[in-house]
């Protein structure tokens, strides 16, 4: 059994606030004691599909608290997702349908499970307690804040000092996602410093409802591959779980050494002291910056595809990034010959075409920044010149393709 000085300090590793150890600590020796584990909350709102390495830093730390033997409830909210989480907006959501959120959860369920354990989770989806309440009810849970805490949350005090509309319903939402702390009857709850309104939200109401409050674990935000903003898919900055092997692998290279020791920290389950003895070494000195970053690689590569395809993805960077060898392997795409005419291809279209990049404006700027080359030459224009059969296209650091000519 793992001492509670000992889950205290696993728990703690990189989180950026916990209110409050006290009552986290009085948890855990009650949990011991009684031999029950701790209810761990998340709640997830699938306003979009896919997770990126950014959203994993909380499921990491529920992942870890389950292998010290607590439970997590994973709040899947098909019903507060049709409002949409206002946090860090500075507009009203629009409004998802059922049906949209539904499927957004089906890929959620499906890509948790990769990172936390199946088998020690309950998924639980809030429109079960949430569309029974009835109007009284829902009166009831209003009357545990006022409009004057509501506008102390820096989004909706922005928006409301530059007249910008915030609806009725908004202020419902954070009063919904702290009930579903009262109904799975929370003993932690996690999630990133952006949610801090919220969680606390749920703290108090437990408390207004009879329940002791939850503990609060605030995680900080990753810094995408850029190493300034918040991994974002919109911002091109992020490295998603269900990439290639070669893909994560290339993205943990690209980012800036200083990164190093807070991926290990958030996006790994390295234990603390292994941690703090890769701080030391890279801050001495006595270790390459270069050699941590491709076990960081290494490391997150074997978490979602496994040992073996980590130790490919190593090789594989290995020839062509510190070999400059051309890799094996490289996929075709016949291009048809409609594409090609006397000036050329138009290389904006033909990356959103090859899937390597999501948008005409994703494209632009990838060759604006000097990330298009074929057979080992930058393209600095909007259109290939010329292109041949069998010419190898590169895109970034870690697409390539064959063109074949299709007649």
């Amino acid at each position: 059994m793992v001492s509670v000085d000992e889950q205290i300090k696993i728990i703690a590793k990189g989180a950026d606030e916990i209110i409050n150890l006290d009552d986290l600590r009085g948890k855990l020796e009650r949990s011991q004691n009684n031999c029950t584990p701790l209810i761990v909350k998340l709640g997830l709102d699938p306003t979009a599909p896919d997770i990126h390495l950014g959203h994993t830093v909380v499921l990491r730390k529920i992942k870890q608290l389950q292998d010290l033997g607590h439970k997590a409830v994973i709040i899947i909210g098909d019903f507060t997702g049709m409002i949409g989480d206002p946090t860090g907006r500075s507009k009203t959501r629009t409004q998802l349908t059922r049906e949209e959120v539904m499927d957004n959860a089906v890929t959620y369920k499906e890509q948790i499970f990769k990172i936390i354990d199946e088998k020690k989770t309950e998924v639980r989806f809030n429109s079960e307690w949430l569309s029974k309440l009835n109007f009284g009810e829902v009166i009831k849970l209003a009357s545990n804040c006022t409009v004057a805490k509501m506008l102390e949350r820096e989004d909706f005090k922005n928006r409301f000092q530059e007249n910008e509309s915030i609806g009725v319903h908004e202020f419902l939402y954070p009063l919904m996602q702290g009930y579903d702390s009262i109904v799975v009857q929370a003993d932690i709850e996690l999630g990133g410093t952006e949610q801090r309104f919220n969680i606390l939200m749920g703290r108090s109401l437990q408390k207004n409802y009879g329940q002791e409050s939850q503990v609060a674990i605030f995680m900080p935000i990753l810094e995408g591959t850029d190493g300034i903003e918040k991994m974002s898919k919109s911002l091109g900055n992020y490295i998603g779980i269900n990439e290639e092997p070669n893909d994560i692998y290339g993205k943990v290279m690209s980012i800036p050494d200083s990164l190093i020791i807070r991926y290990f920290e958030l996006a790994t389950d390295v234990s603390p002291d292994d941690l703090a003895q890769m701080k030391v070494l890279l801050e001495s000195g006595r270790v390459n910056p270069r050699d941590l970053k491709m076990k960081l690689a290494k490391e997150i590569t074997s978490l979602y595809h496994g040992s073996k395809s980590a130790d490919t993805a190593e090789e594989h960077f290995r020839m062509v990034f510190q070999r400059h060898e051309m890799p094996q392997d490289i996929p075709e795409y016949e291009l048809p010959k409609c594409m090609t005419d006397d000036t050329g291809v138009d290389a904006v279209d033909l990356l959103v075409k090859l899937g390597f990049s999501k948008s005409n404006s994703e494209a632009r700027r990838l060759i604006l920044q000097g990330g298009l080359k074929v057979n080992g030459n930058k393209i600095d224009t909007f259109r290939i010149p010329h292109l041949c059969d069998g010419d190898v296209i590169r895109a970034g650091r870690l697409n390539f393709v064959r063109i074949r000519i299709k007649s």
